[in-house]
């Protein structure tokens, strides 16, 4: 059963705490003044005593025999007695104070989330991007709707302290807030990066960090209550719809007094809206109550109950208003009527749900549910019926199908006209049939009135046509004729009552999805009825009926092309760009046909014609219609629309299709292949159905919608099988009972599929439709405009072409008919390429690029600065706030890579909108980016963030470019690897950038951004669709363990750290963030794996707990960095860690309840570890000879003792074994008795070892060794046990666990041997070599195994880890020379200790992220020859230490070579994997080649500078002199570029240097090294300072502000610079090498460089005019004073000449004496 001694500990804990709860029961009931209440306290007090009593005596028997599992049993029955006791004495207290918690909540939530919206209002102005803005603004608005109701709610709870609906409705209130708070925090983070106005971003930032706060709050509080209040929802629901029902009675009253008035801002079209509205969602939710009822989840059920009391308080408002607002005293009657009925049946619904849930087996029951459910559907339709305008819809609906009655008389009557006059009537009332068909289209968007009105014109041209029609059976002559056309009629009849019954839907829902795409299939269904019947009856000259009919079709698509703001068909854009193409290629050849066939006469060939282009325009009409739809939605300022669980479009349009391919297969006028063609249709739609269900069935987190899809997919699945069976019937017997069985098995599919459409249309799964703009609309226009001219011109060419078809030799006729061709063929020109040039994102890609090449180049040029150190440090902001600022852009950056790539390889509509969202963050980035570099005083730093910034920048580009190339076309399947290249990369480049901002406010105590990763992965948890899960519960929860259990590590640690080491908080916190992230994302796949609902809730809901304890630990670690020495804030940190350990128990303890089994098994492996690990030390001991037994005992006092436990373990093994098929109690056992017996045998094994005595080390090794591979093989057993845990025999996973036992068995019986071994001197080296082996090849094993290392090594440590082969093979060529036991026995622990560390330190090495698959496979390869032939070579010393011969030993070498060589080509491996990215950061050569780097780099930085500058503007003085200043800015870019060249060659040489071995860190060598390395740095660090010296100057002088001396000066500093380096490189090269031919070329060039710059100086400060002419005296006074002047001048410049060159010599003296040795003797 578990621990005893641990159940006895914690009852006794417990008994304490309801000790001290009957105590403060008592003395409250003595303060009690009401008796009553004193009373119920004081019962309640005796039956929690009693519980307690019972507890103690259960723990005292199983402490008394913690064996028993019977007494444990008891203990937990009893446990649980007492809990469900201390919930019923606690209750009020318990929901009195969580209600309480969560008014105050909900108060901080309305508050928080006003604030925010007034925060995102004042933020507007500035905000750049439109579409982050607009989400803002629709996020904030949803909030404001329910702010009204959260206020309400906090007011009635407390109003009313104790009535449960007020709490109710508090907490509905509360769980209604949470997802649109949730979304405006979302949206208001999203639009902080794009505001201008600094104030306003950061006032933004801040609500929107406070709401989030609040809403975790509101969250947590709101499921608390709700746990403690759920039950009543029920009950709550019932007594709200009864209400209801008084209401609508009282509104009756006053009706009938005619004081029933509309309340403000209602009206008549407004009210019958909602109410049309609300009817669909009081469907869905009565359809979940029954769904949920019928499962017996009451937890749902209560929520289904409530959404649908909900519904009818919005139903019950709207009925009302139309009341109020309709003058006639019969129809408010009848109104307020049927909502009562309404109410009635949904208080008996409810009632009845109750019912069921007690008993949720009972068919009786349920059946009565589904009866009561259809009554209250049938009331709600009559509500629905009662609005203006519907009435006479039904009117319209009753003639229609009263004027269809005289199609059912088996004779119709003869005819009295002539077949003229009745084909004549039957074309005029067909037109009159189609017109008022497109009436009523027009008017179900309008008023009521209109509605009406075109439903009674229809119906009254539907009995004009219908008497036409029948006119004109009667005039067939066959019998088969006349049902032909009785047939027809019906279908007309059929198609109008479904053009009324679709324009009634969208008269009382107009917002409904598809509804207006419905009613226009169903007026083009009409229309090919029409035409069907007018094929079929007239006798016109050939070729006119299809003309006619031609043009009905044209009129009635004309209608799509009106507003397309809703989807018309499934066609993606690239879909209709096909469509297009295929249909103007028919067309084409349709018209040349029309053209031909009306010269040649042949008619039927020219109607035929006409049909296939009338199909092909349709078919273009409707391309046009999606796309411009498509282009619509795509454009940025468009509102884009959001997936929901499902398309109710899809459903609506499959539920179409079925029914009318059943109404065609039950026809019986229907052909073969038209029964065919609808079982295919049938089959199609079906099979999409059930693919809609499974995948929404894998997105939901709502268990009883999972199930409701799950089953109706089943039902749909079972139905369309029996369907297809009478099908296949039918198809080889078309006789009337096949026709009658098809058309009974028609019926439960058309059921089905209807329940399943009227499920899916639930608010909670529905998209949000997409909102067309303005500038969305004119980029419609082009396609739209082309697709009306295409349509019109072809109607008109079908007119000149119908009037050829009589009269073939009119010439103007055919000159019309040439025009309109050529119109109809520019019109689809025209539509093609708007349609390709409209191809939705790739304008907003261009524009996306450009805004990110901007960013860029303005990140180059900070870097340029920045290494110039000319950054200009911002002082308008914080270097916290920019961060801040940093990190909340970067992650909404890295929100939108999925969206981007999704959109890019299928959504074509989505990706302007993500593009520009995207590029749109990238000029804030790049400000704060700028912005945190000026401000860090760190060189390094300030190039690393600018450096990732550019690197994300880039991949963001690289992305942009891919997602232009994909384009959203699933078919361009050959950019998609190149999207989700794009992807990773941009992902990688988030994260790093990301780490490097959490570690630098981590430094200064700012937690802001890892508190809002916790909170992110908290909200994920509750997120509803759950990503499809990779493994099993049981891989969850051993992740979930490994990362809880890192969390309380990390937690203790940072206990520790506040007192001695404050700074280290911050990394320990980002530790804790990244930690919790990852425990909750595997939380989330956890939940979906679990086996129950409840233990899935559970582990979310401690999970999330945990989470919180996180926030306030993260806060604390951040408050104590803050001020480190305040000592207040370091014991709330301690409290707080604290708490986060406890929360991690009760995460661990949740993830057992869900699998108790494999939790031991984890804890079991965690137990095992620490053995093996607690040997290693014991090892250590017993080598170093230090392994004493305590007593005077010898090991013969221990073997018993050993082969006794070890033969126990062996049974625990196959207990073990047997556990993983077994139950996860028994699996816990079997896991809990294997660590205890493993403990037990480590432990007598190590008392063994110590008896042997410190004089035998090797021994003691040998045998603990063998007791360490028991414990390893453990280990391993454990871990397949835990994976094979509940698996068919059949699966992978048993196969390696009877691997894993046989391994075992293998090493305990090896632990047997040995012991056996011990105390025999003359086998006992001979056994341990044997253990070794085997311990070898199990190593291997490992070795071979695909499981990555966790760590990893560098090749340095590989390297040295192989020495110890080459001493173990020495080792063991001396032992089987000598053959002592003693020597094998030392040979054999030194071997496994050898190899056992190569294979780990090779593996570690080998996977290291710098290391190349073929390097890496080579290593691998090697390690593994290189462990077979030490094997082999083990091998042989076993056989020759058993049977020594001269021979055998002979062949000891040859094996000791084999290993030898071996050992080679693994150090070449690990040679080959350091490459030239492994380094030591120490080494005089790397901080040499580092410097030479930099130098470079700071050559070409002042090389770019130079680009940048142009010669000042002056006038041109003649032709023959050149720009002095054009000859210096070249001069000097060409230094710069040789002087760049220059120290890239010397870095080169030294690279050639060190792998020639002539520098390298060699202990004897590194003082030489060094003084080398210093004068190559010193020298470079010259080079680059001359360089940047010269280009100074260089500017000074084009600017006018320096005179050529000083560029002269330069100059020859660069060229001396140069020598010094080429010297200090020259020291020790080869002088015939590559490297050094190519740096005496670099010197060279930038001497010839630097020489031409100083003849071009000297020569213009030589040919320079004199600037002033020297104006002489005349007077003699006044000559005498200036000749004087002159004088004086003359001899202070020589003086200061002398000064300088003084000054010059002592710098140069102070700079001798720091050159290294080899410089000083060049220069001497």
């Amino acid at each position: 059963m578990g621990d005893a001694g641990e159940m006895v500990r914690q009852a006794r804990v417990l008994a304490q705490a309801t000790s001290d709860l009957v105590n403060a029961m008592r003395s409250d009931a003595e303060a009690e003044s009401d008796v009553d209440n004193s009373k119920k306290l004081l019962a309640a007090a005796k039956l929690l005593a009693d519980s307690t009593a019972r507890m103690v005596e259960a723990a005292k028997g199983a402490a008394a025999n913690p064996e028993n599992q019977d007494q444990q049993q008891k203990l937990r029955e009893a446990a649980e007695g007492l809990r469900v006791v201390t919930n019923s004495a606690a209750q009020n207290a318990i929901k009195k104070k969580l209600i309480n918690r969560l008014e105050n909540a909900a108060k901080q939530a309305a508050a928080a989330a006003t604030q925010t919206i007034a925060a995102s209002q004042n933020a507007s102005s500035s905000n750049k991007n439109t579409a982050a803005q607009q989400q803002l603004v629709q996020s904030c608005k949803a909030v404001a709707d329910h702010i009204p109701q959260l206020v309400q709610g906090v007011r009635g709870s407390q109003a009313e302290t104790d009535c449960l609906s007020a709490q109710l409705a508090l907490i509905i209130a509360s769980q209604n807030f949470l997802q649109p708070g949730s979304k405006m925090v979302s949206s208001a983070k999203a639009a902080v990066p794009t505001v201008t106005d600094q104030a306003a971003a950061m006032q933004l930032g801040q609500c929107a960090k406070n709401l989030a706060t609040s809403l975790a709050e509101l969250r947590t509080s709101v499921q608390k209550a709700h746990e403690a209040c759920g039950p009543m929802e029920i009950d709550s629901a019932l007594q709200s719809v009864q209400t209801l029902r008084y209401e609508l009675q009282d509104a009756k009253l006053a009706a009938a007094d005619g004081q029933l008035k509309p309340l403000p801002g209602e009206t008549l079209e407004k009210c019958a809206q909602d109410l049309g509205s609300t009817s669909k969602a009081v469907g869905s939710s009565m359809a979940q109550l029954l769904t949920c009822a019928a499962q017996g989840n009451e937890h749902y059920t209560g929520i289904a109950a409530r959404e649908t009391a909900q519904a009818l308080k919005t139903l019950a408002s709207a009925a009302r208003g139309v009341a109020a607002s309709t003058d006639s005293p019969p129809a408010q009657n009848s109104m307020l009527d049927t909502a009562r009925d309404v109410m009635d049946g949904s208080a008996l619904l409810i009632q009845e749900a109750k019912q069921t849930l007690a008993s949720p087996g009972d068919a009786e029951s349920q059946q009565r549910l589904a009866q009561v459910a259809k009554l209250v559907s049938h009331s709600l339709n009559n509500c629905v019926n009662c609005l203006p305008g519907q009435k006479d819809v039904d009117v319209a609906l009753k003639s229609i199908g009263e004027s269809s009655k005289k199609l059912l008389l088996d004779t119709l009557p003869a005819s009295s006209k002539s077949f003229q006059e009745a084909q004549s009537e039957l074309n005029h009332a067909a037109v009159g049939l189609n017109q008022s068909a497109g009436e009523v289209v027009h008017a179900s968007r309008g008023s009521s009135r209109q509605l009406a009105a075109a439903s009674g014109k229809f119906s009254d041209d539907f009995d004009e046509f219908l008497d036409a029609g029948i006119e004109m059976a009667g005039q067939a002559q066959t019998k088969e004729g006349q049902i032909q056309v009785v047939g027809n009629l019906k279908n007309i009849s059929m198609a109008s009552s479904k053009l009324l019954l679709a324009a009634k839907s969208l008269s009382v829902d107009p917002a409904a999805p598809n509804a207006k795409n419905l009613l226009a299939a169903a007026a083009r269904a009409v229309t090919d009825s029409i035409n069907q019947l007018i094929t079929l009856c007239t006798q016109q000259a050939p070729g006119q009926k299809e003309c006619d009919n031609a043009l009905r079709e044209l009129e009635t698509v004309k209608g799509m092309l009106e507003t397309p703001n809703d989807p018309v068909s499934d066609l993606s854009y690239f879909d209709c760009i096909d469509s297009v193409m295929e249909n103007s290629k028919v067309l084409g050849e349709a018209m040349a046909g029309i053209s031909q066939r009306a010269k040649t006469g042949d008619l039927p060939a020219f109607g035929d014609s006409v049909g296939i282009a009338s199909k092909a325009l349709c078919g273009l009409t409707e391309a046009a219609a999606q796309a411009g739809y498509l282009v619509g939605i795509s454009d940025p300022n468009s509102q884009a629309g959001h997936q929901g669980l499902v398309d109710p479009i899809q459903f609506a349009r499959a539920n179409q299709a079925i029914q009318m391919a059943c109404s065609n297969l039950v026809d019986p006028a229907s052909s073969p292949s038209q029964v065919l063609s609808a079982a295919t249709i049938v089959a199609k739609h079906t099979s999409a159905l059930c693919n809609a269900c499974r995948i929404a069935s894998s997105k939901t987190a709502n268990p009883v919608a999972k199930r409701h899809f799950v089953q109706s997919a089943k039902e749909v699945a079972n139905s369309t099988a029996n369907l297809v069976k009478t099908i296949k019937a039918l198809d080889g017997d078309f006789s009337d009972e096949n026709r009658e069985k098809c058309r009974l098995a028609t019926s439960p599919l058309i059921e089905a599929v209807e329940n399943l459409t009227a499920f899916a249309s639930n608010p909670e799964f529905v998209s949000i439709p997409a909102q067309i703009g303005a500038e969305g609309v004119q980029a419609q226009e082009p396609i739209l405009s082309a697709a009306r001219s295409m349509l019109d011109s072809s109607s008109s060419l079908i007119r000149s072409a119908r009037s050829l078809a009589i009269n073939p030799k009119d010439p103007p006729t055919w000159s019309v008919l040439a025009a309109h061709s050529r119109t109809v063929s520019d019109s689809i020109k025209s539509l093609i390429t708007s349609i390709r040039d409209k191809a939705p994102g790739q304008r907003e890609c261009d524009c996306s690029i450009d805004n990110i090449n901007k960013c860029i180049r303005e990140i180059e040029q900070a870097s340029l600065a920045a290494v110039s150190q000319n950054l200009p440090t911002r002082d308008d902001i914080s270097l916290e706030a920019l961060q801040e600022q940093m990190s909340s852009t970067v992650q909404e950056i890295g929100h939108l890579i999925d969206p981007i790539t999704t959109a890019a390889r299928g959504e074509a509509a989505q990706l302007g909108h993500k593009v520009t969202q995207l590029a749109s963050y990238f000029e804030p980035l790049t400000l704060a980016s700028v912005g945190v570099a000026s401000k860090v005083l760190d060189h390094q730093q300030q190039m690393t963030v600018l450096d990732q910034t550019k690197t994300l920048a880039e991949s963001a580009l690289q992305m942009l470019y891919a997602a232009k190339e994909g384009g959203g076309n699933p078919k361009a399947s050959h950019t998609h690897d190149a999207i989700m290249e794009a992807t990773q990369l941009m992902k990688e480049a988030v994260d790093d950038i990301m780490v490097t901002l959490n570690e630098a406010a981590s430094d200064i105590g700012m937690v802001g951004g890892m508190v809002d990763a916790i909170a992110e992965a908290m909200n994920r948890l509750d997120d509803g669709t759950p990503p499809e899960p990779d493994g099993s519960f049981v891989e969850c929860q051993t992740t979930m363990v490994r990362y809880s259990k890192a969390i309380a590590v990390t937690s203790q640690e940072m206990m520790t750290k506040s007192v001695t080491c404050p700074e280290e908080l911050g990394g320990l916190a980002s530790q804790v963030t990244t930690d919790y992230s990852h425990l909750a994302h595997q939380g989330r796949l956890a939940t979906a794996t679990a086996d129950t609902q409840e233990i899935g809730f559970q582990i979310k809901t401690r999970v999330q707990d945990l989470g919180h304890g996180c926030i306030y630990l993260v806060q604390k670690a951040g408050a104590v960095q803050i001020s480190p020495t305040d000592s207040f804030t370091k014991r709330e940190l301690i409290e707080c860690a604290r708490a986060v350990t406890e929360k991690v128990s009760l995460v661990l303890s949740a993830l057992q309840a869900g699998n108790r089994g494999t939790q031991a098994c984890i804890t079991a492996a965690s137990a095992v570890s620490g053995i093996i690990a607690d040997l290693d030390t014991t090892i250590m001991f017993a080598t170093a000879g230090t392994l004493n037994a305590e007593n005077n005992e010898s090991f013969a006092d221990h073997r018993e003792n050993i082969l006794k436990t070890a033969k126990a373990l062996v049974e625990d093994t196959k207990f073990l074994v047997s556990g993983a098929a077994s139950s996860q109690e028994k699996l816990a056992q079997a896991a809990q008795s294997s660590v205890s017996t493993i403990t037990q045998l480590a432990e007598v094994v190590k008392q063994g070892a110590a008896s042997l005595g410190s004089d035998d080390p090797e021994t003691q090794v040998v045998l603990i060794n063998a007791v360490k591979d028991v414990a390893k093989a453990l280990t391993d057993l454990i871990s397949a046990t835990k994976c094979a845990a509940g698996k068919p025999a059949d699966d992978s996973s048993m196969y390696q666990l009877k691997g894993a036992a046989k391994v075992m068995v293998t090493n305990v019986t090896s632990l047997l041997k040995t012991v056996k071994a011990v105390e025999d001197e003359a086998t006992r080296g001979t056994r341990a070599l044997e253990g070794t082996i085997e311990s070898i090849r199990q190593e291997l094993a490992v070795f071979q195994s695909q499981e990555v290392p966790a760590k990893t090594y560098t090749p340095e440590e590989f390297i040295r880890m192989t020495k110890g082969i080459t001493t173990a093979t020495a080792k063991a060529v001396a032992a089987g020379n000598s053959c002592r036991q003693d020597e094998v026995i030392a040979t054999a622990n030194l071997s496994r200790k050898a190899m056992v560390d190569m294979l780990t330190a090779c593996k570690q090495a080998a996977f290291h992220s710098a290391v190349s698959e073929e390097v890496r496979e080579r290593a691998l390869h090697s390690a593994t020859e290189c462990t077979v032939g030490y094997m082999e070579l083990l091998e042989h010393v076993l056989a020759v230490v058993q049977k020594p011969t001269a021979e055998d030993k002979l062949q000891l070498s040859a094996y000791s070579k084999r290993v030898a060589a071996a050992v080679t080509e693994l150090i070449q491996s690990a040679e080959a994997m350091k490459g030239m990215e492994w380094v030591d950061p120490e080494d005089p050569t790397v901080i040499a080649e580092a410097e030479l780097l930099g130098a470079a780099a700071s050559i070409e930085a002042a090389a770019k500078k130079l680009e940048q500058l142009k010669p000042r503007a002056k006038p041109r003085q003649a032709d023959e002199t050149l720009d002095f200043e054009e000859q210096i800015l070249e001069a000097a870019k060409s230094i710069a570029a040789a002087t760049s060249a220059l120290v890239k060659s010397a870095s080169a040489a030294q690279r050639e240097l060190v792998a020639q071995g002539k520098v390298g860190a060699i202990l004897a060598n590194a003082v030489d090294d060094g003084q080398w390395s210093q004068g190559l740095i010193s020298a470079a660090r010259l080079v680059a300072a001359a360089t940047s010296s010269l280009c100074e100057a260089a500017n000074a002088c084009v600017q006018g502000h320096a005179s050529e001396e000083k560029l002269i000066s330069s100059a020859k500093q660069v060229a001396a610079s140069t020598a010094q380096l080429l010297v200090a490189c020259k020291v020790k090269a080869d002088t015939d090498s590559e490297a050094m031919r190519r740096l005496q070329t670099a010197g060279n060039a930038v001497k010839r460089a630097s020489d031409n710059l100083v003849r071009a100086a000297q020569k213009a400060a030589f040919d320079k005019p004199d600037e002033e002419n020297v104006v002489v005296q005349t007077r003699f006074v006044g000559g005498i004073a200036q000749i004087i002047a002159a004088q004086e001048e003359m001899l202070r410049k020589e003086k200061e000449l002398e000064e300088a060159r003084k000054k010059l010599a002592q710098i140069r003296q102070q700079q001798y004496k720091f050159l290294p040795s080899e410089l000083r003797e060049e220069d001497s």
